[in-house]
């Protein structure tokens, strides 16, 4: 499975055109001042820490203030993130919420001994939090999945993204340790 999901990353390298229907996931004022953004893979337990533990913090005091905005950039790490990802981006007008719900209850969809039991849970969780998503539809949707891939290899070429979370501030990785203090110390240089 591992090394279809490799063909698939560098079979999709030689598309650059995205479709435009298919919107970036982002938190925060379109014009603030300093942009982050962060590279995370739905099945990385440290890109749900940050979730959890570092947004909340950079929401009340810098995205809600208008200062900062946050971009959520795709970079599964197995074709289940994939799938969670397809499902975050199918509902544009409830991807952030689809989003931070996949991160907040993780442990309860991302368990299961093969891909398909996992996407049962992811199933049973979209039913659970109500979501009106056909799941086949969007696990199947190629304009999605090519937007998906398209971060993942933008984040390698560009940033050099290899591992998750990755975090970059105003088109400059972030290589300090990934806590909030070293967050903040970072955006307040850039006020």
């Amino acid at each position: 499975m591992k090394k279809i999901f490799i063909f698939l990353i560098f079979f999709l390298s030689s598309i650059s055109n995205i479709n435009a229907e298919v919107k970036r996931i982002i938190s925060g004022n379109e014009n603030a001042k300093i942009t982050i953004i962060a590279y995370e893979s739905l099945t990385c337990s440290h890109c749900a820490n940050f979730h959890k533990e570092i947004y909340p913090k950079l929401k009340n005091d810098y995205i809600d203030t208008g200062l900062v905005k946050i971009e959520f950039r795709h970079f599964p790490l197995d074709i289940a993130a994939l799938n969670a990802a397809k499902i975050s981006q199918c509902r544009q007008d409830k991807s952030l919420e689809i989003l931070e719900r996949l991160y907040s209850n993780q442990q309860g969809w991302v368990k299961g001994s093969s891909f398909e039991e996992v996407n049962e849970n992811l199933k049973k969780f979209l039913k659970d939090e109500a979501f009106d998503i056909d799941f086949e539809k969007c696990i199947n949707d190629k304009e999605i999945e090519d937007f998906i891939l398209n971060d993942r290899i933008e984040g390698t070429k560009k940033f050099k993204v290899n591992a998750t979370p990755t975090i970059i501030i105003n088109n400059e990785k972030f290589e300090k340790s990934l806590n909030y203090k070293n967050l903040k110390k970072t955006i307040e240089k850039l006020i």
